[in-house]
């Protein structure tokens, strides 16, 4: 029961976390930005890990927010290119990064404690056997207090940068004519992807952090009517998806990862009906008071 709600809790964390930054994400049309960052960072773990000759977490976060920031940087350096298209320099970039951490883990595998199917789908079944020990006393599962720090520092800088944020989101031509810093800002939105990114590598895997970036925030962006709304629903929807996928995931025997990634589809595409019904419904009555 209690590795239950270490799980739970661990997966709630990471979809919070996922869900505000992708919240920024969606609005500025750079969803795909967000699935290059997840897979590029592996290349900078693996990289700070042979430097460090060792498992550092915090190196491995360093080393994948610099990555995180470079794949950003040379996706928008491509992207002024005459001849190539903004997805495809994306695609490019991430897809040559992640094959290259694959590469290098292959490579280096009997130093490296990294496997790539964990590494793609994570396991965050095993979760509370991984503890940090404090006093000779079991304080929980590491990665919990690292989805909280995490979680916490995204409530903070969102909190702190809202209207820079908003403005970058819905006016940047508006923001540059205040004088804000708009790449300055964007910046520190993708440093939060990444630390998000790498955050939930080993509890839920690159696959589900991509859904977690993009779906809730999608569901809340087809029902909120304001930014802070649209922060509160994507919460609700990953807090959601994490519920409704784990007790799929218990009833199939099935992957929980892969189930919390399926129930979120599942909650947009209702979503999506829903909207579709509700407008019908007000057609039709627009109609009717027309004909009285």
């Amino acid at each position: 029961m209690m590795s239950d709600i270490w799980i739970l809790a661990t997966a709630c964390l990471v979809a919070s976390s996922c869900a505000l930054v992708g919240v920024f994400l969606v609005l500025r049309r750079q969803s795909l930005l967000g699935d290059a960052i997840s897979h590029s960072v592996l290349l900078g773990i693996v990289l700070s890990y042979l430097m460090m000759d060792g498992r550092s977490e915090i190196a491995m976060m360093v080393g994948a927010v610099i990555m995180g920031l470079l794949t950003a940087w040379l996706a928008e350096w491509l992207q002024k290119h005459p001849l190539l298209k903004s997805d495809v320099s994306i695609g490019m970039i991430f897809t040559s990064f992640f094959a290259l951490g694959v590469v290098l883990i292959s490579v280096y595998a009997g130093q490296i404690d990294l496997d790539q199917e964990c590494v793609l789908y994570g396991e965050i079944a095993f979760v509370p056997f991984d503890t940090v020990i404090w006093g000779g006393e079991s304080m929980g599962p590491r990665a919990f207090w690292l989805a909280l720090v995490v979680f916490l520092v995204n409530v903070s800088v969102i909190a702190v940068v809202f209207e820079r944020y908003r403005l970058m989101a819905f006016h940047p031509v508006l923001a540059v004519a205040l004088g804000v810093s708009v790449p300055m800002w964007h910046t520190l939105l993708m440093a939060q992807v990444s630390l998000t990114t790498v955050a939930s590598f080993d509890a839920v895997g690159a696959i589900l952090v991509v859904a977690l970036l993009v779906i809730p925030a999608s569901s809340a962006y087809l029902v909120a009517t304001s930014l802070k709304t649209m922060l509160v629903w994507a919460l609700g929807y990953a807090q959601l998806s994490v519920l409704l996928g784990y007790g799929l995931a218990v009833w199939l025997d099935s992957a929980i990862a892969a189930s919390i990634a399926v129930m979120a589809g599942v909650l947009l595409l209702a979503t999506i009906l829903f909207q579709q019904l509700i407008q019908k419904q007000s057609q039709k009555a627009s109609l009717a008071s027309e004909a009285h």
